[in-house]
């Protein structure tokens, strides 16, 4: 039986011209497949309501969980990502408009074994040519070249437990700024989580966005270049397979370490004998 044709905006990369479109962190966005299809090759679970607009998935071991829920303000939070990491919860929470390549670095990170060292995160924005302050209640803060996008660390008191925060926003002449996308994490996070984040946001690298799928268009620069429709599938459909064969090794190698356990003595491998 033939499958109809339902035109959808699902149908990309092939039915769009693509643009070469920067800086990243304004291109909005992007393609949620992006991170999706990721985890669910990495073997998460979906457990999502086919009759309500979000997606829900699961890891395999059930200590991460993602949601994708749109809501009605764009510029609300989009995308939810619960965690456990050493008997500890940690949230973290994406607006509407954080662009996927982003992001997916933090989803990329949830799929591959915690480093033996983390990156210093001040350090590595700093290095890229950010401003950095620190004041005296030990707040951080972390200004991009453009002063649009900062990093930020910080508590209402000294007492309190500190948040991070980082914001794409604009001056709106009256001493406040208007939000174009923010990001909220958790301190709990393991912190090789929140360095892959902000690392990405570092990244100068242009993105691929249809000429109308970006929020803001007098933000960016966009130029009719770089991977159309079949290069992009295809570097889609690569980065999939890689994280599957990446997934079954791991599998692999859990079974063989269970199945190896503790040689036998002689003493202990000698039958018990009752009297």
């Amino acid at each position: 039986m033939t499958r109809p044709y339902i035109p959808t905006r699902a149908n990309e990369p092939h039915n769009t011209i693509w643009f070469e479109t920067s800086p990243r962190h304004l291109a909005g966005r992007g393609d949620p497949r992006r991170i999706t299809q990721t985890l669910r090759a990495a073997g998460w679970k979906n457990h999502s309501n086919p009759d309500y607009p979000h997606v829900a998935l699961v890891s395999p071991d059930y200590r991460h969980t993602l949601v994708l829920e749109p809501e009605p303000k764009s510029y609300g939070a989009w995308w939810h990502i619960r965690g456990e990491s050493e008997g500890r919860s940690w949230y973290t929470d994406f607006g509407a408009n954080t662009p996927v390549e982003i992001l997916a670095a933090l989803t990329d990170a949830l799929l591959k074994p915690e480093p033996a060292t983390t990156p210093d995160i001040w350090p590595a924005l700093a290095s890229a040519g950010w401003a950095y302050e620190r004041d005296e209640h030990g707040n951080e803060t972390a200004t991009h070249p453009d002063s649009i996008l900062r990093v930020r660390r910080w508590t209402v008191a000294p007492s309190e437990r500190f948040h991070w925060t980082a914001e794409a926003a604009l001056p709106n002449g009256g001493g406040g700024r208007e939000l174009l996308w923010r990001a909220s994490l958790d301190d709990a996070m393991p912190r090789h989580l929140i360095a892959a984040f902000t690392t990405a946001l570092t990244n100068d690298e242009p993105v691929q966005r249809g000429m109308y799928d970006v929020p803001h268009s007098h933000l960016v620069t966009q130029e009719q270049r770089g991977p159309q429709g079949e290069q992009l599938a295809a570097a889609h459909e690569a980065r999939l397979k890689a994280v599957r064969a990446a997934a079954r090794k791991a599998r692999h190698t859990a079974v063989l370490t269970a199945g190896s356990g503790p040689v036998p003595t002689a003493a202990s491998a000698a039958p018990v004998r009752s009297h």
